[in-house]
């Protein structure tokens, strides 16, 4: 009977500990979904057309880029150089509670990035995988940096990587184009 008595307290702090915890997963996990959804919300606002420039090789090029949200308002689409040989589209959704993007390139592979950090002003998205693209070898884009300067200027800073190390840096900024 002893035994019994020791146990059963002891199950029961244990019950206890496991319902807390459960409840601080599923209020985190609904936490992060709502971040995840402001941030969304956030990139919608992007819609339109942009222009603007970006550095290569040492000299300022003109660079365009247009936002457009599609699919019913569950997708945004950015398409980088619009119209020209080297378009990219990228593409923004939420999978359950992340934000998460994966990136068409010219070098005909698509990385995925997850939204690591947001604030008010800035987006952070690393890699997390993707389709023709082996992180330790190939050449690929791997983290992207949206900056946000009111509603009518944005940066995007977009980390190139090779061998599985950073060698490059492209950073865009952008104005939105007048209606």
């Amino acid at each position: 009977m002893k035994t019994i008595a020791v146990i059963r307290p002891l199950a029961m702090a244990l019950l206890a500990a496991a319902c807390v915890s459960s409840s601080i997963a599923a209020e985190s996990k609904q936490t992060k979904a709502a971040l995840a959804m402001a941030a969304f919300e956030k990139l919608k606002g992007l819609a339109g057309e942009w222009t603007g420039e970006f550095a290569q090789e040492g000299k300022k090029q003109e660079a365009a880029v247009v936002y457009k949200t599609t699919s019913n308002g569950t997708v945004v689409m950015e398409t980088l150089f619009p119209g020209t040989r080297h378009e990219m589209i990228t593409m923004f959704y939420l999978e359950e509670d992340q934000l998460v993007l994966v990136h068409y390139c010219a070098a005909g592979n698509q990385p995925k990035m997850l939204l690591k950090t947001s604030s008010a002003d800035r987006l952070e998205f690393d890699y997390a995988g993707g389709s023709n693209v082996r992180a330790d070898k190939d050449s690929h884009m791997h983290a992207l940096r949206l900056t946000f300067d009111g509603k009518d200027k944005l940066t995007s800073d977009w980390d190139y990587f090779k061998d599985g190390k950073r060698v490059e840096t492209t950073k865009f900024s952008f104005a939105r184009k007048a209606a």
